[in-house]
């Protein structure tokens, strides 16, 4: 099977990267000695451990070739709040949200100076006019560095690049200090506000040129391979029949191709075509490109983990990325490869009602902080609003009386407890006052998990955890019938792998952290690094250390 992105993307290089056609490949490198000259790395959003587990035997192309080199299959996005921007943070600072300052998609800040409180993780809530759906993308609140601002601050002359399916992906990976940042826009690729002056490269016109042709035209049903046809079960959820999808869709159907392989071709198209226009990896340092593949995420929450729409996204995903890796073979770079998550999730409600788990749940309504703070201010009798806040993190409202909101947070706390949807119900002090864990992360207590994602200009007053199997989700409806977001290791756990040509082949079962791979990226080019959380993974499968010591 070929992928939209080989088929439709790569071989229309005169519309993406018109110079692969007129220039001569490179001669194919021997396995490389010393440091890579470009390091690749790839988030899948939503790309949890188990479904990796899943189809890895079923990958022939790129994700297989990524299993020969080092694979960590238990790798943990070990805090609380499992979501894309926050899991995104972790990935190539080495900083768990505690200190990326990334602690939700969305958090209250009551103080800022527009009537919505409510901000978006990547954007500068100081733009006229903005609010939390209508922003400006901005780099303002990752509070720590990546690897590309280390990597640039230690030799200027290295080039730092984020190309990916959403803003937060590229944002939270590439930093503050790209030297090219596009992530995808409803229908095209833009990047931030605050380069909007500057010419857009040609190779990024032609990428949007030949996306939206593809968007522009009907899309027939993506090929489904032997492999899938026992999972193609209909099932009925949020008002549609889902779980026997192909990918068909109409011409023009921005949010039907968003939430399709399609999404990634074409950011793995642009991916190649900044590379062969600013030749990364062939400048006298290391150049860094992050590639956020967001396609996997949109059809987890569209269309679930466990239907036919999943595993053809699995098998174009496996072809997209080989088509990739084979154009940077054959231009002869010396890459190395790392690919991980920003989260995991598991499949919806009902279908997993179906499968032996009928304990499976959506959330109550009435568990909404909206709700419960109403229902407080009834009776202790203050005026609303009481509670407000998004998904786990609540906040007590600044119109509170101060010398009434010890009384309504442990009112707030004495009520989730009771509910029956509820795990823990943490106050900040509480958070605030645990250390930090120290043990494998398969071990940490749900307060140590709360304590990784805790910041305390920015987290709630209150951390209220579902119990597992209950998702977020209240009512299901059309792209959106699964989430994640829990403390939970079906949320928690990722893949992480390491690939570079002539690297010796291993794996490690035992638990790791996604906050260990920028140390390890760093140590392959020596580039010091202190003062991470995470700890460098030794990539020799023999007695050498690729760490220093």
């Amino acid at each position: 099977m070929k992928s939209l992105f080989a088929a439709a993307l790569l071989t229309t290089a005169a519309l993406v990267v018109p110079a692969i056609a007129q220039t001569p490949a490179a001669a194919p490198v021997a396995a490389p000695q010393g440091k890579p000259k470009l390091i690749v790395a790839i988030s899948v959003d939503q790309f949890s451990a188990d479904l990796f587990a899943q189809y890895r035997n079923r990958y022939t192309d790129g994700l297989a070739r990524l299993q020969q080199g080092a694979v960590f299959p238990s790798g943990y996005q070990s805090h609380a709040a499992t979501e894309t921007c926050p899991g995104h943070s972790t990935i190539l600072t080495g900083m768990r949200p505690a200190h990326t300052g990334i602690i939700a998609n969305n958090w209250i800040d009551q103080r800022a100076g527009r009537s919505d409180k409510t901000v978006y993780c990547a954007e500068d809530e100081r733009a006229p006019g903005s609010d939390h759906d209508k922003y400006q993308p901005s780099d303002l609140h990752l509070r720590v560095d990546t690897l590309g601002d280390m990597m640039k601050r230690a030799d200027p002359r290295t080039r730092v690049v984020a190309v990916a399916g959403k803003d937060r992906a590229a944002i939270m990976m590439g930093g503050h200090h790209t030297d090219q940042m596009w992530f995808w826009a409803t229908d095209h690729f833009v990047t931030l506000p605050s380069r909007s002056t500057a010419p857009v490269p040609a190779v990024v016109t032609r990428a949007n040129e030949a996306v939206g042709k593809l968007l522009a035209g009907a899309q027939a049903p993506l090929p489904l391979p032997g492999y899938c046809k026992g999972l193609a079960q209909p099932i009925a959820v949020g008002g549609q029949t889902i779980g026997t999808g192909q990918f068909q869709r109409a011409g023009g159907d921005a949010k039907s191709f968003r939430a399709s392989p399609a999404l990634d071709g074409a950011v793995f198209a642009l991916a190649a075509g900044l590379i062969q226009d600013m030749k990364l990896g062939q400048g006298a340092g290391t150049d860094l490109i992050a590639v956020g593949a967001s396609a996997t995420d949109y059809v987890g929450h569209a269309l679930g983990t466990q239907g036919s729409e999943m595993c053809i996204q699995m098998a174009q995903l496996d072809q997209t990325i080989g088509a990739f890796l084979a154009q940077l073979d054959e231009w002869g770079l010396d890459y190395e490869v790392m690919l991980t998550a920003d989260h995991g999730a598991h499949d919806m409600t009902e279908r997993q009602q179906q499968r032996a788990m009928p304990m499976e749940e959506h959330a109550a309504a009435s568990n909404a902080a909206k709700l419960v703070g109403a229902a407080i201010g009834r009776d202790l009798g203050i005026a609303g609003p009481v509670l407000i806040g998004p998904e786990s993190d609540v906040y007590i409202a600044d119109s509170v009386p101060a010398a009434r909101r010890k009384q309504v947070l442990a009112e707030a706390k004495r009520r989730y407890l009771a509910m029956p949807q509820v795990a823990a119900a943490f106050t900040r002090d509480e958070i605030a006052a645990t250390p930090f864990a120290k043990t494998p992360p398969e071990t940490w207590t749900l307060m140590e998990r709360a304590r990784a994602s805790y910041d305390p200009e920015r987290s709630g007053d209150l951390m209220v955890l579902l119990k597992p199997r209950v998702t977020t989700i209240v009512t299901p409806a059309p792209f959106y019938v699964e989430t994640h977001g829990s403390p939970w290791d079906y949320d928690r756990r990722v893949p992480i792998l390491f690939w570079r040509k002539g690297m010796v082949a291993f794996e490690q079962p035992l638990s790791v952290e996604t906050v260990d791979i920028a140390p390890t990226l760093a140590a392959t080019i020596g580039l010091p690094v202190s003062g991470l959380d995470g700890r460098c993974l030794d990539l020799d499968a023999g007695a050498g250390d690729s760490c220093p010591r």
